[in-house]
């Protein structure tokens, strides 16, 4: 089917397992999971790309993907509910012999190539949905076309000891990319890759199609397919980023980038007007604080009863702490709640999860961060 043509489409890769958040992710896509009080993580990509004015958006869904699709169902939260464009939720491959699960990132845009082609497209941008940022995509294509660039890799400066985490790139006084290392053990420099992507269309689709005869490539995006565009000679170029960028990838990571919404200078401002980060609203009860409660440089959803204290904490849509609770450093998700006389210090309550009176949990000085779902709650 051919559609309205499109100057460029967004292809969000949003059907990783997320293994390393554990408990988080057994029931739920990692895009999916509550971020922030009252978003869902995948929500910062989908804002970005309506504030960017991308008006063609493809997801990827795989592992477990029923909660996600629900929360994306037509896209009117973003308004990407459009006659022409908006966003679509793209499964996994199913033909004639069954169904396959994407090899790998650069496997679920080739399997995807026949709905990037319906819109006739220059370019084509390919983003992660599980990071928390705020960028103006816009912005970097015009770099792009300003560069004649091929390829523009979106990077932010990591401190050097963290360089082993992500794909690195070594570049020229002009920005080009000279060299291409996944994950090095002596980093050369610190411009880590942030997964997003610009490409020229039509480039990129031969990529695809070699890589996907190469029985050895991994069929990925930083193992093959920009490493051998950059050993090809093609014009791959930087496009640096200086504001707040968080791979929630682990359950450390997850957590501060929860606090780090706590700051007076916080750099993810979810209070600027000119860049909304939109979501899914629960339509439920205002919160409620009675006479007994305290909260203090807190983030509260509605829906939320608070009788005890709550302090240096992130509360999800109707959460509720009991009398004499007190609840430190903490996510609590939505409808969990902390019976009377608990304590929870850094610690991660998921949701419906039931903490009973009198428990403690946490520590609030400990290196770790406590997750606690209603499968190995014994609390």
């Amino acid at each position: 089917m051919l559609r309205q043509k499109k100057e460029v489409v967004a292809m969000v890769l949003a059907g990783g397992q997320g293994s390393r958040l554990k408990e988080m992710t057994e029931n739920i896509a990692k895009p999916a999971v509550a971020f922030g009080g009252k978003y869902r993580i995948i929500d910062f990509t989908l804002s970005n790309c309506s504030n960017s004015d991308m008006e063609a958006v493809g997801v990827l869904t795989q592992y477990q993907p029923f909660e996600l699709n629900a929360h994306i169902g037509n896209g009117s939260p973003w308004d990407l509910d459009r006659i022409h464009g908006g966003v679509s939720v793209l499964p996994p491959y199913v033909g004639r012999d069954g169904g396959r699960w994407y090899k790998g990132t650069a496997n679920a845009i080739y399997e995807n190539m026949d709905f990037i082609d319906s819109y006739e497209p220059d370019y084509v941008l390919i983003l992660s949905g599980d990071h928390i940022y705020k960028m103006d995509y816009s912005m970097m294509l015009e770099y792009h076309k300003e560069k004649g660039a091929e390829a523009t890799i979106s990077v932010i400066k990591v401190p050097w000891e963290e360089t082993y985490r992500f794909g690195i790139m070594n570049v020229d006084e002009d920005n080009r990319i000279y060299e291409f290392e996944e994950k090095p053990k002596n980093a050369k420099s610190n411009l880590a890759s942030m997964g997003i992507y610009i490409f020229d269309w039509k480039v990129l689709k031969e990529y695809l199609v070699e890589d996907e005869k190469d029985e050895n490539s991994k069929n990925d995006f930083g193992k093959n397919i920009i490493p051998k565009m950059v050993d090809s000679g093609l014009k791959v170029y930087t496009y640096n980023f200086d504001g707040y960028w968080k791979d929630v990838g682990t359950i450390e990571s997850f957590w501060e980038a929860n606090m780090d919404l706590l700051k007076d200078d916080s750099k993810l401002d979810l209070y600027d007007r000119k860049w909304k980060i939109y979501s899914v609203n629960p339509h439920t009860q205002p919160h409620y604080i009675s006479s007994s409660g305290e909260v203090k440089n807190s983030l509260l959803n509605e829906g939320c009863i608070v009788h005890g204290k709550v302090e240096g904490s992130v509360l999800f849509t109707g959460a509720y702490v009991g009398e004499n609770a007190k609840v430190i450093d903490s996510v609590i998700m939505p409808g969990a709640k902390i019976e009377d006389y608990a304590i929870i210090e850094k610690t991660i309550v998921m949701e419906d999860t039931v903490i009973k009176a009198g428990s403690k949990i946490g520590d609030k000085d400990s290196a770790e961060v406590e997750v606690i779902n209603k499968n190995n709650n014994s609390h």
